[in-house]
């Protein structure tokens, strides 16, 4: 597995004495058990593992301290980059994303969401080839065929505007500052702009716009 973007470096030798809790949410337990052990042999007092979103958001809520989450970028129940963020605000301070593609556009949504570390593994293989799929692989069959529409072309220019904030990590707050709009609006401006792309997602918005061309 190699390290495609990382944010703030990585923690010191010396420091790796000390011990922390993490969690893992990837979806093939293989997988997931290898993360923990490797965990485990950095120093990690617990590790907290689940499959999901629905059950990471219940297994997030321990009582223990809080200090790392090891994200799958797709899981089966939903986008793992937006489960970051949420986790940030349960209060897990840092994330890293894990996927099977060196893809910009995500890698861009990911550190958009505040991800620490974007991990991409080369040698994954799709579902249903006979081998084991990596974290955040995504089926073939699953995948977004080439020239499908996206929606992104009926976009407005205001709403494209809305997007590149987002794409740059921007509260509704900040981004209704920088256009002279109420937050209110800036949640209208979005909720259209999830119609049209199919996704409410903030990460997954900008990744669809950002694949159409509309967003730089």
């Amino acid at each position: 597995m190699t390290a495609l973007v990382e944010r703030h470096g990585l923690t010191p030798p010396a420091a790796r004495a000390a011990r922390f809790t993490a969690m893992v949410v990837v979806a093939n337990p293989f997988a997931r058990e290898t993360i923990a052990r490797s965990l485990r042999a950095l120093g990690a007092r617990e590790v907290v593992e689940a499959g999901s979103l629905a059950e990471a958001r219940v297994r997030a809520r321990t009582d223990v301290p809080r200090d790392l989450c090891v994200v799958d970028g797709c899981l089966p129940d939903g986008s793992g980059i937006a489960l970051v963020t949420e986790l940030r605000a349960l209060g897990w301070p840092r994330g890293m994303v894990l996927s099977s593609a060196e893809d910009p556009y995500t890698v861009r949504a990911a550190l958009a969401s505040g991800v620490r570390a974007f991990l991409v593994s080369p040698s994954a293989a799709p579902s249903g080839s006979g081998r084991p799929v990596a974290p955040g692989m995504v089926p073939t069959q699953n995948r977004p065929r080439a020239g499908r529409a996206t929606g992104a072309e009926g976009l407005s220019a205001r709403e494209i505007e809305v997007l590149q904030l987002v794409g740059d990590g921007r509260s509704n707050k900040e981004i209704g500052e920088s256009l002279g709009l109420s937050a209110l609006t800036v949640k209208s401006h979005l909720a259209r702009i999830a119609r049209k792309l199919g996704t409410g997602d903030r990460a997954e918005m900008v990744v669809v716009a950002m694949r159409a061309g509309v967003v730089a």
